[in-house]
C-alpha cells in the first residue's frame, strides 16, 4: 500500500496514538476519535440518509425517463403510421366544375367573343 492510501494512513496515525497508550482512556479514545474522523473526512463520505435521498430522487427520475421514452415511442409510431397511409383528401369545390357551369362557360366565351368586335 502506499501512503497516499487512506487506509494506510489511517492504520499509521493510530499506531503512532497507542504508542502513547499510557495515556488516559478519555485521551485516548479523543485521540483515535480524531484520527477516524479526519480520515473519513477525506474520503468524502455521505450519510445514510443523504444517500437514501439521492437514491429516491434518481428512482423518481427514472420513471419519469421511462414514461417519456413510452410517450416517444408511441408519437414514433404514430408518424410513422401516417407516413405509410396518405390521407385522402376530397376534391375542392372550385376544382372541379358543375355540371351546370360546365354549360355556362362556353356561352360566355361567345359572348365575350362578340363584344370584341
Amino acid at each position: 500500500m502506499t501512503s497516499h492510501d487512506p487506509i494506510s494512513r489511517l492504520a499509521q496515525q493510530l499506531g503512532e496514538r497507542l504508542q502513547g497508550a499510557a495515556q488516559a482512556p478519555e485521551e485516548f479514545q479523543k485521540a483515535v476519535q480524531q484520527v477516524v474522523r479526519g480520515a473519513f473526512d477525506r474520503l468524502e463520505l455521505v450519510s445514510r440518509e443523504d444517500f437514501d435521498i439521492v437514491m429516491e430522487v434518481l428512482q423518481r427520475t427514472r420513471a419519469r425517463v421511462e414514461a417519456l421514452e413510452q410517450q416517444v415511442a408511441a408519437l414514433e409510431e404514430a408518424v410513422a403510421a401516417q407516413r405509410e397511409t396518405p390521407p385522402s383528401l376530397p376534391p375542392a369545390a372550385d376544382e372541379t366544375p358543375a355540371a351546370g357551369d360546365a354549360a355556362k362557360a362556353p356561352e360566355e366565351d361567345a359572348g365575350a367573343g362578340e363584344t370584341d368586335r
